[in-house]
């Protein structure tokens, strides 16, 4: 699927709940569900700076595509990163590294956050993009 393709599905997805409020319950939910970063990957090498929570975002390549995990100690901005990983996540690093789409910014999930905390989820999309451009070819 394309980055183009992802944000048509992932916005049509978030689209059928009105209230901001409850699509973002709906991925703090969501997020809830999956199984949480090992703890060895809870690491500085791995932590993103410029968050006020604590954040850490584990990249991998399998497959030759990128595979993206994350941990927040905030279940707002827990779910917000999962968003970010899942839509990065299974992208080519070359694919990843030019994607200038922002999956927060179509959804208009960050339209009600504090400025600190769209400059942290900012810091993590910087951080998958370097991520990717260090696997690109």
């Amino acid at each position: 699927m394309t980055p183009a393709e992802k944000i048509r599905h992932l916005v049509d997805d978030l689209a059928i709940i009105d209230d901001p409020q409850e699509r973002l319950a709906h991925v703090v939910a969501r997020a809830k569900r999956l199984a949480p970063l090992p703890a060895e990957a809870r690491t500085d090498a791995n932590r993103v700076r410029g968050c006020v929570s604590v954040v850490w975002l584990a990249g991998e390549m399998i497959d030759g595509r990128c595979s993206f995990r994350c941990a927040a100690d905030s279940p707002i901005v827990q779910g917000l990163l999962v968003l970010q990983c899942e839509f990065f996540s299974d992208l080519t690093p070359s694919e990843a590294a030019a994607c200038e789409l922002d999956p927060l910014e179509a959804t208009g999930l960050l339209r009600n956050l504090s400025p600190t905390r769209r400059n942290g989820l900012a810091s993590a999309l910087n951080a998958i993009r370097a991520f990717a451009r260090t696997h690109a070819t």
